[in-house]
């Protein structure tokens, strides 16, 4: 989809958004849509060979890009790759928390490492992003957006970890709602459903035709999603057009949650044991 169909290429001109694990996935796809609609882009990851291709491809879109390696599990580090945006760029005025892990695992199984790698991760990481990015933000008057899931809502099995994280995360979201409004500052999140070619969907078994298939039966609308769906619910709700709306959680699943979770699960468990 040509998001310039359907909203000015220099929505976000002049603006600066940054976008945590940036280098690939749904959060390479929200940079791009920033970038095509005339932001200037920060992003952040782990792997600097990853950042090196982001940083290529929004830059193909017009974009002037900083990429620095962090992991948003590092106060410190983060906080030096949202100076050198600034410092570069401009201050920033969406920040997109997106770094995430997961890994579908019995609760019984699941060792505290494990549940603490995924809890530090999203929450704690989204939390530092939020903290470290505060004043940018309050200078912009800007929006936060953080990448949530249905296991924020709805227990899933295999999920117990990334269920707490994602939890956290929403009721974190709502609290800077709460506590930022007065700075000009909007928070939101989105929760994706199923969406197709990425590391995520990977890791939880979503690889093969068969178990595409039994995905695709849990989810009313038929399809899965693409990186695109969630790209434009991100830059929507950067947008003015969302400048009313602030401690929202936004399902873009396809309606995969509204049976519950059984199906989803179900598919899941049958691409592990596969």
């Amino acid at each position: 989809m040509d998001i310039t169909s359907y909203l000015p290429s220099d929505l976000f001109a002049g603006q600066v958004a940054f976008i945590t694990g940036g280098g690939s996935g749904i959060n390479l796809g929200i940079a791009k849509a920033f970038a095509e609609l005339g932001a200037d882009v920060g992003i952040c990851g782990r792997s600097a060979e990853r950042l090196e291709g982001a940083a290529a491809e929004l830059e193909g879109l017009g974009a002037t890009v900083v990429a620095e390696a962090a992991d948003v599990r590092d106060y410190e580090a983060l906080q030096a790759a949202l100076e050198s945006t600034r410092s570069k760029l401009g201050p920033v005025n969406h920040l997109v928390c997106g770094a995430a892990g997961n890994f579908p695992c019995p609760a019984e199984e699941l060792s505290p490492g494990g549940f603490k790698a995924v809890v530090d991760i999203d929450l704690l990481g989204s939390f530092n992003a939020c903290r470290a990015a505060f004043d940018q933000l309050k200078d912009t008057r800007g929006t936060v957006l953080f990448i949530s899931a249905g296991m924020s809502f709805m227990p899933y099995a295999l999920q117990a970890h990334v269920g707490a994280a994602k939890a956290g995360i929403d009721q974190l979201m709502r609290n800077l709602a709460l506590e930022w409004g007065r700075f000009g500052i909007r928070s939101n999140s989105v929760a994706p459903g199923p969406i197709k070619d990425t590391e995520g969907m990977q890791r939880l078994g979503g690889g093969g035709e068969d178990v595409h298939r039994k995905f695709l039966s849990a989810i009313p609308l038929g399809r899965m999603g693409e990186v695109d769906d969630i790209a434009n619910a991100a830059v929507f709700l950067a947008s003015p057009l969302a400048s009313y709306i602030t401690g929202t959680l936004l399902i873009v699943d396809g309606g995969q949650n509204l049976p519950g979770s059984a199906p989803m699960a179900q598919a899941i468990a049958a691409a592990v044991k596969g």
